[in-house]
């Protein structure tokens, strides 16, 4: 150590600290890193570890400190940590493979560890952008428990851009009339406590979107996005195909392979990836540009580069078992088909998942509580009696496939970037909520769907890396939303079993005096038999004798149970107003001028209904439309944004104005080298002059479509977007409003696109 020292004061004499960049050290922590930033209070990453670390230092001895160590070998590396090095503004500098250790090596676009369905979706629209990548997956093979079920609207309208998606989960998923309500009873045989129809005749009439919700299991989901990536070239491959040409591993995904270490320097991030070949283990290292974690709630990625979670842990612990039974099925078609059932009885509570009635294709959720509890107590037998007690009968075909505990939290990581934006984290890595409203999945797609084009746009040069900082502007606030908005949603879940005397926060502090109470002169056989017997008393409130009509206190809490039901008060499934008004306030975008944010809403966890926005940062309104009066087939204005390639929609009327903004503003986009398309929006009653306008007012560029309103459509385009005909609304490639002015410019309209993408951050290279 002493040697290092001495090297490091003979390599500088000269330099000085400096004030200017704060640095700091903690307490246990073990990586070597350092940043361009100054430290944030709450990274424990930001900071130097095992040397004395003076206040302040200049940048060029922190470079050529870390230099001198890759130099000459730092003796107490560990492999299975994180290495960052420090990083420089990039804002103009294209990628290179400078400072490679092999000048042989590849260094890959993009590398996404995770196959799940977020990491699967955005290799897709990466792909179809023109951007190659290469996924890592530690599994050699995905289980096949069913997890997320629930695709809503956004998510669905982001499948239309991956060919034939949306129609294969059309066909495949079950009628909607099988799955639309929520039960709530006291076994499936017994008497029915109430239930609430999710659906609504406007969620399947495509006036506010083009398509509608699904119930697809996300098992089935991953089949399909792995059938996509096949179409498009890649390949799946086990590490033994792998053994020997690690280099070629574009455009595949990489089973086996675990992510062990991380590092990221100036230039790329090396990750270094584990796999078992022939009972062996061996690690290779692959290089890239950018790196994404979307490997799942417990991230890899995001615990190597030291990103917190902030939130709510520890909501509810439970045990979610699969399992098949035809027989309980048909039953359930006969008799009272549905999505959810929650079953509350003498013996049994949990809630029953139908993924689908047909294939008799089930998941139980049970509460769980350890140490009491362990998951040795739910073996398939047990199961299988437990799902017998909630049934009310028994079915001969029942057969568990699958038993699994897992943790419910509400938390939303620190920060989605890291490393000079090379690092990024998306769906659950960088979020996860309680199940209620399907948030997590979907919130995952859409980070996606955000973070695709704008990757492409940096990969392909376009933008400067700090393009990527608006992935976690406009991102992060939308993820707290649905947190809140989850946890509502989860408490409105938990007042059903409140209002018939099964309080879940009384259970947990049953369950926690158990532990830390008499837990600590009671051995752990006594331990669980109080907290059985403590249980047994609660459920026996739900006996026939106490819950009935003619009990005063049966009677009062069944008529507060139907209170709860007829105001909407209980578990809800579709959020619209959420689901497609959200709305980004800063990032890729101009607000306008008069744009005042809004207080925090107050949120319910109710159903609310859309409305169409045409606002800067929200997402384009819905409306079917024929792109030429010749043409019979009506699309979707959000099918006006290409899924091919980084383009940008301005769409305006057929007026001189916007006819002269649209000249200055290809102008403009060619200077940029941006991709540009005008939509032209005529109405059906003024479509005389639509053959020979657009041609000769935009002469000399082509790309431009004429668009005239379907017949069909309710409302005027510009009325439904709150403007006149003298608008113009700039539609950024992940089809979110990326600027309007709502009638006319007053100013130069070339210097108006001008400052439009510059502020989009695409000027810069």
């Amino acid at each position: 150590m002493l040697l290092y020292i001495l090297v490091i004061f003979l390599q500088f004499p000269k330099l000085k600290p400096k004030r200017g960049n704060t640095w700091s050290c903690e307490k246990g922590v073990s990586a070597l890193t350092t940043y361009k930033y100054p430290r944030d209070s709450n990274n424990d990453m930001n900071c130097f570890v095992y040397c004395q670390c003076p206040d302040y230092y200049d940048d060029s001895f922190v470079m050529g400190f870390l230099r001198l160590i890759r130099r000459y070998g730092y003796p107490f590396r560990n492999k299975t940590r994180i290495r960052l090095y420090a990083l420089q503004h990039m804002q103009s500098r294209g990628f290179s493979k400078e400072g490679v250790p092999n000048g042989n090596d590849v260094v890959h676009p993009v590398l996404i560890i995770g196959a799940g369905p977020v990491g699967l979706v955005l290799s897709i629209l990466l792909t179809k952008l023109g951007i190659n990548c290469t996924v890592l997956e530690r599994n050699r093979a995905f289980s096949k428990h069913p997890q997320a079920h629930f695709i809503n609207n956004r998510s669905m309208e982001i499948f239309r851009k991956i060919d034939g998606l949306v129609e294969e989960i059309q066909s495949s998923q079950p009628p909607v009339d099988l799955w639309r309500k929520f039960i709530y009873c006291t076994s499936l045989s017994g008497s029915i406590l109430g239930s609430v129809d999710h659906i609504q005749p406007q969620d399947l009439e495509h006036v506010v979107s083009p398509v509608s919700v699904a119930h697809f299991s996300q098992y089935k989901l991953t089949m399909l996005l792995f059938k996509q990536l096949e179409n498009l070239g890649f390949q799946i491959c086990a590490p033994e195909s792998l053994e020997g040409n690690e280099q070629s591993c574009e455009q595949k995904i990489m089973m086996g392979h675990e992510c062990v270490s991380i590092d990221a320097s100036d230039d790329f991030v090396t990750v270094t990836a584990s796999s078992i070949i022939k009972g062996k283990r061996v690690e290779q290292n692959i290089h890239c540009n950018i790196l994404i974690g979307t490997d799942g709630a417990g991230s890899t990625v995001r615990k190597l580069v030291g990103i917190e979670m902030r939130g709510e842990k520890d909501l509810q612990k439970l045990v979610s078992v699969h399992f098949f039974s035809r027989d309980l099925g048909q039953f359930l078609l006969e008799e009272n088909p549905g999505m959810l059932f929650f079953i509350f009885n003498t013996e049994a509570i949990g809630v029953l998942v139908a993924h689908d009635l047909r294939q008799g294709e089930f998941v139980l959720q049970i509460p769980f509580y350890p140490p009491q509890q362990t998951i040795e107590d739910f073996s398939p037998k047990a199961c299988e009696e437990l799902i017998s007690k909630l049934v009310g009968q028994e079915f001969g075909d029942v057969d568990v496939i699958d038993i699994k505990p897992w943790i419910m939290h509400a938390e939303v990581a620190e920060r989605f970037i890291c490393s000079g934006n090379r690092i990024l984290l998306a769906g659950d890595a960088a979020h996860r909520f309680p199940p209620a409203g399907g948030f997590g999945m979907n919130t995952g797609i859409q980070d996606a769907h955000n973070l695709a084009w704008k990757i492409a746009s940096v990969i392909k040069g376009i933008a400067p890396i700090s393009m990527l900082n608006n992935y976690e502007i406009e991102r992060k606030p939308i993820a707290l939303f649905n947190t809140r908005l989850s946890l509502e949603n989860y408490k409105a879940a938990m007042s059903v079993p409140a209002a018939l005397g099964l309080d879940p926060t009384v259970a947990n502090t049953v369950h926690q005096f158990i532990v830390n109470g008499i837990g600590s002169i009671l051995p752990s056989r006594l331990q669980k038999v109080a907290l059985d017997g403590i249980f047994g008393i609660g459920r026996a409130q739900l006996s026939e004798f106490v819950l009935n009509e003619s009990n005063p206190l049966g009677s009062s809490r069944l008529a507060k149970l139907k209170h709860i039901f007829e105001e909407g008060k209980s578990l809800q499934l579709q959020f619209p107003a959420e689901d497609l008004g959200f709305r980004y306030l800063q990032g890729a975008l101009v607000p306008e001028s008069n744009d005042v944010e809004s207080p925090p809403e107050v949120l319910t966890g109710r159903r609310r209904d859309y409305t169409p926005s045409a606002q800067p940062g929200s997402r384009l309104p819905h409306m079917f439309v024929r792109v030429n009066p010749l043409c019979e087939e009506t699309i979707s204005t959000l099918d006006l944004v290409s899924g091919d390639k980084v383009e940008f929609i301005l769409i305006i009327a057929p007026v001189e104005e916007s006819y002269h903004l649209a000249r200055e503003a290809f102008k403009v986009a060619e200077e940029q080298e941006i991709s540009l398309r005008v939509c032209i929006f005529w109405s059906t009653d003024s479509v005389e002059g639509l053959e020979k306008g657009s041609e000769a007012a935009l002469s000399p560029w082509k790309n431009y479509a004429d668009v005239v309103e379907a017949q069909s459509s309710t409302s005027n385009w510009w009325d439904m977007c709150n403007m006149t005909n003298r608008g113009a609304i700039l539609v950024r490639p992940d089809e979110h409003i990326a600027w309007r002015t709502s009638s006319g410019l007053a100013g130069d309209p070339r210097v108006e696109m001008q400052r439009v993408f510059a502020a989009i951050q695409y000027t810069v290279k």
